[in-house]
């Protein structure tokens, strides 16, 4: 039997940290909102942030 794993491959730098925060509602609902408009996640708007903050 091979050492591969089965499922979908790593493309880029592989995400292994996960990190939990708590929003309010409203917070929540403008961040959907933007993640519609812009057609990206949730997950990625927040790393895109975080990124962002992270330059300044």
């Amino acid at each position: 039997m091979s050492d591969k794993k089965m499922g979908r491959p790593v493309i880029g730098n592989p995400k292994t940290v996960d990190i939990k925060v708590r929003i309010d509602e409203e917070t929540n609902d403008r961040l959907l909102e933007f993640c519609k408009e812009h057609g990206i996640t949730r997950a990625e708007s927040i790393r895109q942030a975080i990124l962002s903050m992270i330059k300044k």
